[in-house]
């Protein structure tokens, strides 16, 4: 067994030395206050299952983290939140944010954008730039971006249902600032399976959204070798209030159904699993969290290897984006949000996430202020620069507790994927109710809990006051509305329509055709300033719209 453990650590030793030299540790040398040497990873004991389950990071299954160094090298992705109103004042609080220190976009989206409407639409009426940034037209996603050079920002963007009309934007406002579709990193959420499940903002029926996914899937393969192509998201299914174990167990399944698609429509598993990406929720139980993420990661490196024979190492690795936990948070007593977000934000950093969105404290009342915003992303800060948790790998390794929740976790999750299997995969599952009505059984078991006060919320169930302050909040413009409706009206007026029919025309061919791929034809649509409303009517009238049972 020495001699197993000594190769594994000699192979763990020669990946450090090659990722040191491509990313520097952020310093010579660790140490804690009281000058006492910090080393980059403490090991357990040397026996069987510290090897084959727990390893070192950056090795199979990758219990300890996807990377040999982790955060002495450098931070995870300091990506908040962020979209309302306008472009131009999202464009703004982007801006303001990177000022203050953030090092990545994380794009949020008004309801009718995320549903397919434009924002003349009556369905869009009184929604418009409320929850996120009204997106109608390739106008607005240069405006959204503007003096932000995409070359140098990673671009995390929250749509599933039209996500390929939005990454065809993003695409073309990159080679409007002359930056190849190459060079272009972030990543879009694309993951419809959860929205059936938890969320709601989805559009067309299951068979069509994934084919639509895996057509995203081939054309990012081809030419935007570095961005992810979905973010599988467990986020939304906690929100609705799934258990932890139920999180990963549901993501899983549906990422496997996206993997299942994928090589059903002709890809090999190499050529698209390395980009697939994970989003994942922080609640209050810190130890069960960071737990969870470390038994995500060994989850899906067992399954990717052993089951789909993946061959590249990089496919085997769960890359996740981690949010503190909308859900969780009070509108009475918005400041001891602050704790709860810090919290939340230390376990994801202790799971090992690569990037992070810290909620604002009075996001259960409004969006958030931008001071409440800076707040937020200070908190991050303070983690990464002033608690010393970056300064070692995998901290809380080792510790009985961690270790045996990590077993648990990852034993309760497998028992969830082989139900789910047995009923024919993840799609079937959704189309069944079966992930619905467990999420839905969870949340109503924790409600009770909270409205008997077994389960203490502090400041809403008990240690209340008797009188609440009231924050200043963040509030939309109604005028809003009416300019973005006449800004829309004018690209209509001012395009060349008959080159917008065109491109519309060749959409509705290309979904007719189930061989063709539909990015190219979006992105000409996109190129010549259809609207997203018009690119996703013309796709209902030929895949048709999803109604829940």
């Amino acid at each position: 067994m020495g001699s197993t453990y000594n190769e594994h650590k000699k192979k763990w030793e020669e990946q450090t030395k090659k990722a040191i030299e491509r990313f520097p540790e952020r310093k010579d040398s660790f140490e804690t206050s009281s000058h006492i040497g910090i080393d980059r990873l403490y090991s357990g004991e040397m026996n069987e299952k510290y090897v084959e389950n727990i390893g070192f990071p950056g090795q199979y299954p990758y219990t300890r983290g996807i990377q040999p160094t982790m955060y002495r090298s450098r931070f995870w992705t300091m990506r908040q939140y962020a979209g309302f109103g306008s472009a131009q004042e999202t464009n703004e609080r982007f801006r303001y944010l990177l000022d203050q220190g953030q090092t990545g976009l994380s794009v949020a989206f008004d309801l009718p954008t995320q549903i397919g409407y434009d924002s003349d639409d009556p369905m869009a009426e009184g929604e418009v730039g409320k929850v996120g940034v009204a997106i109608d037209s390739l106008a607005d996603m240069e405006t959204l971006f503007d003096q932000i050079p995409l070359d140098k920002v990673s671009t995390s963007m929250t749509i599933n249902a039209p996500a390929s009309v939005l990454l065809c934007m993003y695409i073309a406002v990159g080679e409007k600032q002359g930056v190849p579709k190459e060079k272009l990193t972030g990543t879009i959420q694309n993951d419809i399976l959860k929205e059936y499940i938890a969320r709601g903002t989805y559009i067309f029926p299951p068979k069509p959204s994934m084919r639509i996914i895996t057509d995203i899937f081939g054309y990012c393969q081809e030419y935007l070798p570095k961005f992810n192509t979905i973010s599988i998201s467990g986020y939304h299914i906690r929100e609705a209030g799934s258990t932890a174990v139920q999180e990963v167990a549901f993501t899983i399944a549906n990422g496997l159904a996206y993997v299942d698609a994928a090589i059903e429509s002709g890809l090999e598993v190499d050529q698209f699993a390395p980009r697939l990406a994970f989003f994942f929720n922080a609640h209050n139980q810190f130890f069960e969290e960071a737990a969870k993420f470390r038994a995500a990661r060994r989850v899906w490196a067992k399954i990717m290897k052993e089951h789909y024979k993946a061959e590249d190492p990089k496919s085997w690795k769960l890359r996740f984006h981690t949010q503190t936990g909308g859900s969780t948070l009070t509108a009475q007593q918005p400041d001891n949000n602050i704790v709860r977000v810090a919290l939340q934000a230390l376990s994801s950093v202790m799971g090992g996430t690569q990037s992070l969105h810290t909620n604002s404290r009075d996001e259960a009342l409004a969006l958030p202020t931008e001071e409440s915003a800076r707040i937020a992303l200070r908190t991050q800060q303070i983690i990464a620069n002033e608690s010393g948790v970056a300064d070692t790998v995998d901290p809380l390794a080792g510790s009985y507790y961690v270790e045996e929740l990590t077993d648990k976790i990852e034993e309760q999750v497998n028992q969830y994927l082989e139900q789910i299997r047995d009923m024919g995969g993840a799609v079937q599952a959704v189309e069944e109710g079966y992930m619905q009505r467990e999420i839905h059984h969870a949340a109503y078991e924790t409600q009770k809990k909270i409205e008997s006060g077994e389960e203490v919320i502090v400041g809403m169930n008990q240690y209340k006051i008797d009188e609440e302050v009231n924050p200043e909040l963040l509030r939309v413009d109604e005028a809003l509305e009416k300019a973005q409706v006449q800004k829309t009206e004018s690209i209509r007026n001012n395009r060349d329509q008959a080159r917008v029919e065109q491109a519309l025309n060749r959409i509705k061919e290309a979904a007719q055709d189930q061989t063709d791929n539909l990015m190219p034809h979006i992105l000409e649509a996109v190129k010549a300033y259809a609207t997203v409303g018009e690119i996703c009517h013309t796709l209902r009238r030929e895949f048709g719209e999803y109604i829940a049972r």
